[in-house]
């Protein structure tokens, strides 16, 4: 008689759980799952080893995860980014990573003071060109408008508006335009992003005041802000359309992450419709004969600190 050889029954393969990453620290990452649990997990061993030069799980990223033995989870796979806002990270030259701060989302809020600190243009160019490169859609906020009134905070952001951004002139502390900011994030994955002590924080508790995000001074002595985020979190927030808005720690500096040279102009909108009019193919626009760019310079079409801040981008000012 022949025996009939059964299979062992093998423990059943738990369903996998999709959520979106809303903290990540120290190896731990807090995932908000699509059943709207919040679930505490660690990254899966194999998924480690598809480490390249950017970071494998970011705030935004959409992620599947599985429940182990001990009530743990593990992060078992990471999807596709449909867009991202990344850095260079700050480092040694050669030695040069991604530094990606929220992946998937929909818009960029680069918050700078009208005073206190004072803002710096050439930096404000530098976070609107990632965002540019990075085909996400940016605003501009003027926070502080209290400390220099609004026809003050309008000569120094009007020129934004003029080529084509929407720029939103708020006090946090005041209330000032904080309403229709809050419309404007209603329903969208946002990213708020500027220098330390310029009030992202305080902006958002406005916004949403149950946040209760920590805050600081600007320092008497440097008019540097302090870092009170030390980290970057995606918050949900409240309302009938939802939405979700990341608050980062200030940022001091802001490296440009692989923008091709001849991607940079692209990056200023100002200048696309010029881009194509020059008398040779590969103009920089720094100082070529018959160059449609500086041309429009000279025209006063596109602003000369607009056009300096592309020049010192492009001679590797990043």
């Amino acid at each position: 008689m022949k025996l009939s050889l059964v299979p062992a029954a093998r423990d059943p393969v738990p369903p996998l759980l999709s959520g979106t990453v809303l903290r990540a620290r120290s190896g731990f990452y807090t995932v908000l799952t699509d059943t709207q649990a919040l679930v505490e997990c660690r990254l899966r061993g194999r998924v480690k080893q598809d480490r390249g030069d950017s970071d494998l799980v970011v705030i935004g990223d959409r992620v599947s995860l599985a429940m182990v033995e001990g009530g743990d989870a593990m992060i078992e796979t990471v999807e596709a980014r449909q867009s991202r806002f990344s850095r260079r990270q700050p480092g040694p030259r050669g030695a040069w990573k991604e530094d990606m701060i929220v992946a998937n989302l929909d818009q960029v809020l680069v918050v700078f003071a009208c005073a206190e600190p004072m803002p710096h243009p050439r930096l404000i160019d530098r976070f609107l060109v990632v965002a540019e490169h990075n085909e996400i859609q940016a605003m501009v906020v003027a926070n502080k408008v209290d400390l220099v009134g609004m026809v003050a905070a309008r000569q120094i952001f009007g020129p934004y508006e003029s080529i084509g951004y929407e720029v939103h002139y708020v006090s946090a502390r005041e209330g000032i335009g904080v309403e229709a900011l809050a419309d404007r994030l209603a329903g969208r994955v946002s990213v708020v992003t500027g220098p330390s002590g310029v009030g992202k924080s305080t902006l958002l508790n406005a916004i949403q005041p149950g946040l209760r995000i920590e805050t600081g001074a600007v320092s008497e002595t440097v008019h540097k802000g302090r870092h009170t985020t030390t980290s970057a979190e995606l918050h949900r927030l409240g309302g009938a359309d939802g939405g979700f808005v990341a608050d980062t720690p200030g940022l001091r500096e802001l490296g440009l992450w692989q923008i091709p040279d001849e991607d940079l102009a692209w990056c200023f909108p100002e200048m696309r419709p010029h881009l194509g009019g020059c008398g040779f193919n590969d103009c920089r626009h720094i100082g070529e004969p018959r160059c449609a760019v500086l041309a429009a310079v000279e025209a006063g079409t596109i602003s000369e600190d607009r056009h300096e801040s592309y020049r010192r981008l492009l001679l590797k000012d990043r």
